[in-house]
């Protein structure tokens, strides 16, 4: 048994539930641990914030992990003494743009033999009449003439006030998600009420189709360019559609590089089909783990 850790002792019990630790967000992560959990693993899903977790199900075999994860000495412990340790599998699907803690969780997961998939989002094919310009790193938008533009920054409110700063523009707004610090950070950088929108992306009420809202807010504020990240998945592809169907200009932030192999990222249902159904676990695999992230 690893010392001093009741989870490899509840690893032990007959008839404990195997379990994953997934790392994700709101985009993809809820239909994951939805899948899982109808597959009949047990769950923990580690979040930045509470407001994100209000996009997964309640459920009696998931359990949420909030907060930042400081480097790896925290995924260590996690995965030494979070409640459902041992983990069977740990699933990164984070954010593309969270290189650190991907390339970390890559690290600790690699040294102590603990199995990792990390979700590959293919690139979205740039569709015809997109007005796109690639930008390597944020600091680029400096270069970009945005003169008489009405520019929409949708990269995360955390970067709002370096992306205003860089504008040579001074028709920005912004589309942010509905939690207090997006708020307080959007008008930090300068963005009054009037150049705000609340809003998680993809979501609206029944009767709205897919991008609509944003779409609305496009054609009141005036926008004529777009600046947002190269996630790959539904969000991109929303604001390419837009983008072509409005003929408006898309700035996309390039996503960085992946911290694993092309041959080990896994769309979705290849994932999930890696993942299989829980079979039993016992404490061997508990010992190995510790001893190998304890050398």
């Amino acid at each position: 048994m690893i010392a001093g850790s009741d989870a490899a002792d509840a690893a032990a019990v007959p008839g404990r539930r195997p379990s994953i630790w997934l790392l994700g967000g709101t985009g993809e992560g809820p239909l994951i641990v939805s899948r899982l959990l109808d597959a009949g693993w047990s769950v923990q899903v580690s979040l930045v914030s509470e407001d994100a977790l209000r996009a997964y199900p309640a459920h009696p075999r998931l359990q949420s992990r909030l907060g930042a994860l400081a480097g790896p000495g925290a995924i260590e412990a996690e995965l030494l003494a979070a409640p459902l340790a041992p983990f069977r599998w740990v699933i990164d699907a984070s954010h593309p743009f969270a290189a650190r803690i991907s390339a970390d969780l890559a690290a600790v997961c690699s040294r102590g033999g603990q199995p990792l998939l990390r979700l590959l989002r293919p690139p979205v094919r740039q569709l015809p009449g997109t007005r796109l310009i690639l930008l390597d790193q944020l600091e680029d938008l400096a270069g970009i003439d945005l003169a008489g533009e009405s520019l929409l920054l949708a990269i995360g409110a955390r970067h709002l006030a370096r992306a205003v700063a860089l504008a040579k523009t001074s028709a920005c707004f912004a589309r942010i998600l509905p939690n207090p610090t997006s708020l307080r950070q959007a008008l930090a950088a300068g963005l009054g009420e009037g150049a705000l929108a609340c809003h998680r992306p993809g979501t609206g009420p029944p009767a709205t189709t897919a991008g609509s809202i944003e779409r609305a807010l496009m054609e009141h504020w005036g926008i004529s360019a777009v600046l947002c990240r190269q996630s790959g998945g539904p969000t991109e592809e929303l604001w390419q559609q837009l983008c072509a169907e409005l003929g408006l200009k898309l700035l996309l932030l390039r996503r960085p590089a992946e911290p694993l192999p092309e041959s080990e990222l896994w769309p979705l249902e290849e994932l999930l089909a890696q993942v299989g159904q829980p079979e039993p676990t016992g404490a061997q695999s508990a010992q190995v783990l510790g001893h190998q992230l304890r050398q």
